[in-house]
């Protein structure tokens, strides 16, 4: 277990960052975590709200579930708290080979000045045509009334969030950038879900080390693979992580 001045000296030593944020950085700004501990996603029945036979069954009921968490992001209590920007602010110091990867649907990384940003679980504001795969910016309540500008078909556009059964957003990039890195940061995510779960082991058989540091608000089963776990609220462990590094 290293102390806050040995981790600045081993980051300022390197040259590429791998980032991971989870649930719990965005729950520190007011968004409730979808998955919890009874198995129901945001108080709905997974089977409900995030598969694509649910969109098929019902996609008024499955179009309101994202539009009422979408609209929820425009709540001005709703904004980025000192993790999001400290991890901005990091990005645009790093000289090197910097990646943030997020499995958060919200934008606040975005508001914080995040630019090396990816969704793998993909995003609430964005959405596509499942007849001609046409991208669509999502600033508006969807409803299958909604006609695709591309192909003109109504009720084939949803909203672009990966759900359960989908391939996550960009693995192979990801697999690129973890074969690379010397640092994981891992912030507010248990690690325990797949294929996020799959990245730590990943970085354990590299044959180059990679130094594994965890940001949480407690010990996971995870936690154990990290050199170093500092435990406590992401928006104060990472400001004061980020300040010692940017400060040196």
């Amino acid at each position: 277990m290293y102390k806050m001045e040995q981790l600045s000296q081993i980051l300022a030593k390197s040259k590429k960052l791998f980032i991971l944020t989870g649930a719990g950085i965005s729950k520190e700004s007011g968004i409730q975590t979808f998955r919890e501990k009874d198995g129901l996603w945001d108080n709905h029945q997974i089977e409900d709200v995030c598969t694509v036979d649910a969109f098929l069954r019902d996609p008024n009921f499955v179009n309101n579930f994202y539009n009422l968490r979408r609209n929820k992001l425009k709540d001005t209590k709703i904004k980025p708290n000192a993790a999001h920007i400290n991890l901005a602010i990091l990005e645009n110091y790093w000289k090197g080979e910097f990646v943030l990867v997020t499995q958060n649907i919200d934008n606040l990384h975005e508001q914080a000045g995040s630019k090396k940003l990816l969704h793998m679980h993909g995003s609430l504001d964005k959405a596509y045509c499942m007849n001609c795969l046409e991208k669509i910016d999502l600033n508006f309540d969807l409803s299958i009334n909604y006609q695709c500008k591309k192909c003109k078909k109504k009720g084939d556009v949803r909203v672009d969030v990966v759900w359960f059964g989908e391939q996550p957003k960009y693995l192979d990039l990801i697999y690129e950038y973890l074969e690379k890195t010397d640092i994981f940061l891992s912030i507010g995510t248990s690690n325990n879900v797949y294929p996020a779960a799959g990245f730590i082991d990943f970085l354990g058989n590299r044959q180059k080390k990679v130094e594994l540091i965890e940001f949480n608000i407690e010990k996971t089963n995870k936690s154990s693979l990290f050199e170093n776990s500092i435990i406590g609220p992401a928006s104060i462990t990472v400001e004061k992580f980020v300040r010692k590094i940017t400060s040196n």
